[in-house]
This record gives C-alpha cells, structure tokens and sequence, in this order.
C-alpha cells in the first residue's frame, strides 16, 4: 500500500483532476440540451442499461451480458436516428462556441418584447410570450410550430394578430431566437384560488410553478398587461414597468443563477423610482 502511494505523483492526480473536470463539464453541457426535451426519456433508458450491464457482467450473468451487448449498439443507433435533429443544432451550437454558450444580448430581446406588448395592449390584441431561463421548454415548444426567428416586434405583433393561425398559443422565447409558436402551456394548479382570470394568465401562472420561465401576458379583453415568475403575476404593468421588471429579472439571474425571488409590482414601482 505504501509503495502504491509513494509511486503516485502529483502530476497524475492534477491530470486525474482534469480529466474528472472536463468529463463532468461534458456530461453536464449534455444535460443543459436534452433538459426539458423528450430526450430526457431516452437517455434514462440508455443509463438504466449501462447500469444493467454492468451489474450483470459484475454477477457473470452471462446470457444477460449477452443480450445487453447486442442491444447497446442497436439502442445507440436509435437515439441518433430519432433525436438527429437536436443532435444536429447542438452540433452547430458547439461550432459557435465550444467551450460557453455564446451569449445573447438581453436588453435587445426585452426592448422589442416591450414594444410588442405595448402595441399589443393599445389594440387589445391578446398575447402569452415565454421567455426560457435556465429550465428547457422544449417539450412546450413541441406542442407548436417551430420558428427558429430572430425576436422582433414586428414577427410578435403578427403571430398574435386575430384571425391568424397562431394567434390563440404561447410564444416561446430561447435566448434571441423565436423558438416556435402556437403552443399549449399546462394551466395552474391553483386555478380555483386565482379569481376569475383568462386562459392566458392561467396558462402562463400554469408554466411559471413548472419552470423557472418568465412570461408576458397582454390581455384580450382589458389590454392590460402582466408579467409573471415563480406561479405569481405582476398586474397592470405599463411599457417602462415591464421593461424594468423583466430587466431585474435576467439582473437578478446573471448574480445568482438559482434565484426564484418574486419581483412584486411594489418593488417593480421602487425600482423604477430608482433609476429615475
């Protein structure tokens, strides 16, 4: 034991060191893409026959091993063929930037969702805007059609336009691009408690408990509008409200990522009061 410790350098933990580090940074780049994808699903099942065969060549379970080892690579080639588009843009992400997710300039998105949601509410066109945090929507964007569009006032103000086929579903919003239209987000739990409030607020309360999402909601019927965080909703907001809730918001994200606090219309006010 002794002689094993003394041929161990310290040159072989620092590279044992790094070779954990980049695993882990890989394993977990991996987690960030396929997290709130159906992907999710499979790669459960993937790790769960890994586990088996492992087990099963632990405990010379032989005819086990067997099975397993034929149907590892057949299972690889499947999540491939299924999944190749995702793999194909996650690809195309990495080329971007392979080490840190390229960043995206948030005062730009925000500034044309506030312009959209202004115009929106003069004309009393009813609006539900997703903004992606940390937790994927992915699974929500499925449920509509896919975009991939760069944000702008103009493309918000036509999708939710009357009369158009995806004016009635959410907008989902993935860093600077419309990620998909139309799409069917799960309603609040508490639906009884909320008053009588609209479809729209249900569904984005509904997907603020699920998620860290922020969402925007223009009223049909008042033209008021809302913005919501953590299962709760900031009513009556004007343009400049918005602007510095949601700024607050992604402020509050880039100092301490795990933030779920509520920013209350009380404290929107404040902060405007500040900056003024």
């Amino acid at each position: 034991m002794l002689e094993f410790l003394s041929s161990i350098r310290w040159l072989d933990i620092l590279r044992f060191i790094v070779e954990v580090f980049i695993i882990s940074f890989f394993f977990y780049k991996i987690w960030l893409f396929i997290r709130g994808t159906r992907a999710v699903h499979v790669m459960k099942g993937l790790v769960l026959l890994i586990v088996a065969a492992f087990l099963a060549n632990v405990f010379n379970l032989h005819a086990i091993t067997l099975i397993l080892r034929y149907l590892m690579p057949v299972s690889v080639i499947a999540f491939i063929i299924l999944f190749q588009p995702e793999l194909r843009r996650g690809l195309a992400r990495l080329g971007e930037n392979p080490l840190f997710a390229s960043p995206w300039k948030e005062e730009e998105v925000i500034e044309e969702i506030v312009k959209s949601s202004n115009f929106l509410s003069r004309k009393k066109v009813g609006a539900l805007i997703a903004l992606e945090r940390d937790i994927g929507l992915r699974n929500y964007a499925e449920t509509g059609v896919e975009m991939d569009s760069r944000v702008s006032s103009e493309l918000l103000n036509s999708i939710f336009m009357p009369n158009t086929p995806l004016h009635d579903g959410a907008v989902i919003i993935q860093g600077e691009r419309v990620s998909a239209a139309g799409c069917i987000l799960p309603l609040a739990e508490a639906a009884d408690s909320v008053g009588t409030v609209g479809t729209r607020h249900l569904a984005a309360m509904g997907l603020t408990e699920q998620t860290d999402a922020v969402v925007v909601v223009v009223s049909e019927e008042t033209g008021a509008i809302s913005a919501g965080i953590g299962g709760k909703l900031t009513r009556d907001l004007d343009g400049a409200t918005l602007q510095k809730f949601l700024l607050k918001v992604y402020s509050s994200r880039r100092k301490k990522r795990t933030s779920m606090r509520v920013a209350t219309k009380e404290e929107v006010k404040v902060a405007n009061e500040k900056a003024v």
